[in-house]
C-alpha cells in the first residue's frame, strides 16, 4: 500500500476528490496537494480535512506548464513519495497554441512536458518508490461517439512527434479539442517507454473516463464548452455510457496506483464504444499502443525540450 501520494492538479475536480478517496484509506500517511495557486490549494486542504476528518494534506506549490517550478517543488519535498498521480492537464488555457519558452505549445506544457519533469526529477533525487500513475484519455485512441478522430500520425517517428509537441504539424489549424487527443497519445507512449527503462516502478496511464464535474472544458470556445460540459456531460452522455460521476473517475485513480491487476507500462481505459464502466488494456483497441518503437520515440521528442 502507498502510504505517501502527490497528486498534481489537486485542489478541484478529478485530483481533489482522489486526494479524498484516499485519505479515506488508514493506511495513507501523507497527500501532497501540488497546486499552481495557494489560496485555492489552501481552500481544498481545509474542505479535505473537513470531509474525512484527517489532518494528512500538505501543499506542494508547482505549475506543470512552468517546468522550472516543478524543479523547485521536487527539491522542497521533504522525503520521497511512493505514489505520483499525474493528473493535472487541460485543452491548454485561453491560447493552448501558444509556445512556451521551451518550445512546446502551451497545451503540450501542462498535459504532459511538466510531468516529464517531474517524473525525471523525482527519479534523480530518488524520490520515487513504487508508482507513478498518468492521467490518458480515450481520446489517445480516439473517440468516435464524441467527435474525437483517432491520432493520424503517419510514421510515429521522433520527428513527428516534436512536431506534435511543438504544433507545426497542425499548420495554423489548431483545435484543442482534437489535438488534446494526440497529447495523450504521446504521454501515454512515454509512460510505457519509462516503464522499460524503470522496471523497479511501476509506471501505468490511466483514463478516468468522461468524467462529469470537472475544469477540463473550461477554455474551450463559449459554444462548444456549453454543449460539451453542461448540456453533453451531464444530460446526453449518461444516457449512452459516455460519463459518469467525478466519484467514478477518481476511483480509478485509486486504483490504479493501489490495485497489483494493473500492469506497469501498459495504458487502461473504458471499452470501445463508452467512457465509462469496466477499463481494459487499451492495446486491445489499438496495437500502437505496445510498439515499443513508438514508445521510445516519443520518449525521446519530448526529451528534447527539455
Amino acid at each position: 500500500m502507498n502510504k505517501s501520494i502527490l497528486i498534481t492538479g489537486a485542489n478541484a475536480g478529478i485530483g481533489k476528490e482522489t486526494a479524498r478517496q484516499l485519505a479515506l484509506i488508514n493506511e495513507t500517511e501523507v497527500i501532497y496537494l501540488a497546486c499552481r495557486n495557494l489560496e485555492k490549494a489552501e481552500l481544498a486542504k481545509k474542505e479535505l480535512i473537513e470531509a474525512t476528518g484527517r489532518d494528512i494534506f500538505k501543499i506542494i506549490i508547482l505549475d506543470v506548464s512552468k517546468p522550472e517550478t516543478v524543479t523547485k517543488a521536487v527539491s522542497q519535498l521533504p522525503k520521497s513519495i511512493d505514489a505520483l498521480i499525474m493528473n493535472a492537464g487541460g485543452t491548454g488555457g485561453k491560447t493552448p497554441e501558444k509556445l512556451t519558452k521551451e518550445g512546446v505549445t502551451e497545451l503540450t506544457a501542462s498535459n504532459l512536458l511538466g510531468h516529464v519533469v517531474l517524473v525525471d526529477e523525482l527519479i534523480e533525487q530518488n524520490k520515487l518508490n513504487n508508482v507513478a500513475l498518468f492521467a490518458s484519455s480515450e481520446a489517445a485512441r480516439g473517440v468516435q461517439k464524441v467527435g474525437m478522430k483517432r491520432p493520424d500520425l503517419k510514421e510515429n517517428s521522433v520527428e513527428e512527434f516534436v512536431s506534435i509537441f511543438n504544433g507545426s504539424k497542425f499548420n495554423g489549424n489548431f483545435d484543442a479539442y482534437q489535438i488534446y487527443g494526440w497529447i495523450k497519445y504521446g504521454g501515454t507512449l512515454w509512460m510505457s517507454s519509462m516503464a522499460r527503462k524503470h522496471p523497479n516502478i511501476k509506471f501505468i496511464s490511466m483514463s478516468p473516463g468522461g468524467t462529469r464535474g470537472t475544469n477540463g472544458m473550461d477554455d474551450l470556445p463559449f459554444i462548444k464548452r456549453i454543449f460539451l460540459k453542461h448540456i453533453g456531460m451531464k444530460l446526453i452522455m449518461p444516457l449512452i455510457g459516455m460519463s459518469h460521476s467525478v466519484e467514478k473517475g477518481a476511483k480509478r485513480f485509486v486504483e490504479g496506483i493501489n490495485n497489483p491487476k494493473f500492469k506497469s507500462g501498459v495504458f487502461y481505459g473504458s471499452k470501445e464504444n463508452v467512457l465509462t464502466g469496466q477499463v481494459i488494456n487499451q492495446s486491445s483497441i489499438w496495437r500502437n499502443f505496445d510498439n515499443q518503437i513508438f514508445q521510445s520515440n516519443a520518449d525521446k521528442a519530448i526529451h528534447q525540450f527539455i
